[in-house]
């Protein structure tokens, strides 16, 4: 598509990422993807034990797109989010689930809560690693699995790339440091022991160019620029999208990043030597 190139977006506020998904968070829930079955596969593959009877906790749990997914595969899931509208959106459609706020760094549960499985979906890279991991750490059972995950626009597809390439033209800021390749060396670098192993996949899903749209707008950054803000980049985006996809589906298409690594097992003091 050609046309007059488009200006820059004066950025959010420094900080208002994080803090910005309650504003969106019904668009978050109907727009947002899920997960494919073989993320789920990969992590008991990794974790060395089935999701079905595994005690899950989901931190940043937002408004339980994971959650139920877990629920789903016999996982006994907890949730913990700290935004008031996600968690209200979470409890809505999961009514069952067992939900507290909180956030990763300071996770309300007793060092003995002895969970199989802590996982963050999309969400880790808002945390502290240096005080998030020991967080899981604590509340795992020795064994356990902390898993991490993120939907990311697949690289490896034209029209995937070229739309973060113009968004980022636009949005300066926009997705400059990514976490998902970043999170084994960043794991490694905390001195703990942990040896995580990674996956990569891949998939997609069809969906209408609004529904897409929306996905868009429940972004952080957008979320955080605000309806009036947003607005022109995203008729701007309709208007390219519609040279690639002029039926109005859009075929997204997403590199699925998983990384996860196990407890530690409790070291015990070597027995005293007899006289």
């Amino acid at each position: 598509m050609t046309g007059t190139p488009h200006p820059p977006v004066q950025p959010p506020p420094p900080g208002s990422l994080a803090r910005s998904f309650d504003a969106v968070a019904g668009q978050y829930a109907s727009a947002r993807p899920g997960y494919p079955p073989a993320l789920f596969a990969a992590i008991e593959e990794l974790a060395g034990r089935p999701l079905a009877g595994a005690r899950v906790l989901d931190v940043g749990a937002g408004t339980g797109i994971a959650t139920g997914l877990l629920t789903a595969r016999g996982a006994r899931v907890t949730a913990v989010e700290p935004g008031a509208a996600m968690a209200a959106e979470l409890h809505a459609a999961h009514p069952d689930v067992p939900l507290v706020r909180g956030v990763g760094e300071a996770l309300p549960f007793s060092a003995d809560a002895g969970f199989d499985l802590v996982g963050y979906a999309q969400a880790w890279h808002w945390t502290d690693p240096a005080r998030s991991v020991p967080e899981a750490l604590r509340v795992l059972r020795p064994g356990g699995a902390l898993a991490l995950w993120w939907n990311v626009p697949d690289p490896d597809v034209a029209w995937a790339a070229e739309q973060e390439a113009r968004l980022a033209r636009r949005l300066p800021g926009y997705h400059a440091h990514p976490v998902s390749p970043e999170a084994p060396g960043l794991l490694c670098g905390l001195g703990l022991g942990l040896r995580p192993e990674c996956r990569l996949l891949h998939w997609t899903r069809r969906v209408p160019l609004d529904t897409h749209l929306a996905m868009l707008g429940s972004r952080s950054y957008f979320a955080a620029l605000g309806p009036a803000a947003a607005a022109p980049v995203l008729a701007a985006e309709r208007a390219a999208l519609l040279d690639v996809f002029p039926d109005g589906t859009v075929e997204e298409a997403y590199a699925l990043d998983l990384t996860v690594t196990l407890r530690p097992p409790v070291s015990h003091p070597a027995p005293p030597r007899r006289p």
